[in-house]
């Protein structure tokens, strides 16, 4: 069987000492001066029980009303609080327990030397009020006990015996003594615990701070990399510097529609999550290669994938990378089984010449273009075939010196009439 060690009992104790009273509304400044009154009032308390002990354990006879009296307002005060969680209240009577309390126990003991300069640990109270309230604040607290400090010299120097010695005195030399150690040594460990508490605690807030400021810097990294992979990067840069409708005219974008050929259909044998790991490899594959062309993916509708180019100036020569990814597009899918385990085939069709390009809503926000560009390049795209690139006129006159074409085909399409199409075979 398992026994806990004495230290570990210890320290479950002082941990729940100095969280007591606080609660998750607390801010991190309020917790730390909750925890660091609570410290100080468990080494008031201790002084209380440990002095008349070791007055005794000298030979000394000491009566224990007055430190009881003490802890009984110093642990009172503190249950209350921890009912209430009234912490201005508990703060500022704590606060009083600490300077008066010490000075009431020298006046019972009698003067500087009797008491060992007890007083020493109404320090507690203006150090408090430095650590918990502030240092504007803590002037008032300092200034009362060198207030209370020179009173009670000033008293003993006027009530004093000048025949009095401290042989003569009740309490023996060698007592004194050791209590003046005894308080200089504990005052300065008190006042040094409670420092060491703060700059520690601070250290803790601080780099807590910093981790929040990391994740916050992380959550912003990828909500700029989601934004972007919905808008070109100009778009974005705007959305976020301003609430005005973004709608631009171009007079020269090159438009790629790409359709997977009779994926509706098969689609119909297929589990949802085959359909869309299926789109999400050619989907991919094809985002991959608009990065390497410097191109603009818009959007996909369904099995149907659109791209530009022209949009910035990111590839001046757009065109030329459009005719070269969407033969790059035809060659993953015929030889990568990877990709492509169900050997499906693509209609391409590209469309080049003026259009507009907005962003769409408000909150679900997208990207799109319109224009007779778009309907030509959407329009040649259902005319294709399998593995096929069909372009318009002005796609072709920008290409022809570069890549080889069959054609012109005539077609009939919605909207246009007669139309020229020229299928795009491959580069000369």
């Amino acid at each position: 069987m398992l026994t806990s060690k004495p230290s570990d009992k210890s320290n479950r104790f002082l941990s729940q000492l100095l969280n007591a009273g606080i609660t998750t509304e607390d801010d991190e400044e309020v917790r730390l001066n909750k925890s660091l009154l609570m410290l100080a009032t468990g080494l008031f308390t201790l002084m209380s029980m440990l002095w008349p002990a070791i007055y005794n354990a000298l030979g000394q006879s000491y009566s224990t009303t007055l430190p009881l009296t003490f802890q009984l307002l110093l642990i009172g005060n503190m249950l209350w609080f921890i009912k209430t969680n009234n912490f201005p209240f508990f703060r500022t009577t704590q606060l009083s327990f600490f300077l008066f309390l010490p000075f009431v126990t020298q006046w019972a003991i009698g003067n500087f030397i009797t008491s060992s300069g007890i007083i020493l640990w109404a320090l507690i109270a203006p150090i408090g009020a430095l650590l918990c309230i502030g240092a504007s604040e803590s002037i008032g607290w300092f200034i009362a006990w060198a207030t209370l400090t020179a009173i009670t010299g000033g008293l003993d120097y006027y009530l004093a015996d000048p025949a009095f010695t401290l042989t003569s005195n009740i309490v023996p030399v060698r007592t004194s003594l050791v209590f003046f150690v005894l308080n200089f040594i504990a005052v300065a460990a008190s006042i040094y615990l409670l420092l060491r508490f703060s700059i520690i605690e601070k250290r803790k807030a601080q780099a807590k701070a910093l981790e929040t400021y990391a994740d916050l810097l992380k959550e912003q990294e990828r909500a700029e990399s989601l934004l972007l992979n919905i808008l070109p990067a100009p778009i974005a840069d705007r959305l976020r510097n301003n609430d005005q409708t973004i709608a631009d005219g171009f007079a020269d974008v090159t438009v790629m529609f790409a359709d997977i050929v009779n994926f509706t259909q098969l689609a119909e044998s297929l589990s949802p999550n085959q359909v869309f790991t299926t789109l999400n490899r050619i989907f991919s594959a094809f985002d991959e290669l608009a990065e390497k062309y410097g191109l603009e993916k818009i959007k996909t509708i369904g099995d149907a994938y659109m791209i530009a180019g022209g949009l910035d100036s990111t590839n001046p020569n757009y065109t030329i990378a459009m005719a070269d990814m969407a033969i790059e597009m035809n060659t993953i899918l015929l030889n990568n089984q990877d990709i492509n385990p169900l050997q499906l085939g693509i209609r391409i069709g590209i469309g080049t010449g003026p259009l507009i390009a907005g962003v769409v809503g408000k909150k679900k926000f997208i990207y799109d273009l319109w224009g007779d560009t778009v309907n030509i390049a959407s329009r040649i795209t259902s005319e294709s075939h399998p593995d096929m690139i069909h372009c318009d006129p002005t796609t072709y006159r920008r290409l022809s010196k570069e890549f080889k074409f069959e054609g012109p085909l005539l077609v009939q399409l919605k909207g246009k009439g007669n139309t020229e199409i020229y299928k795009l075979v491959t580069r000369s």
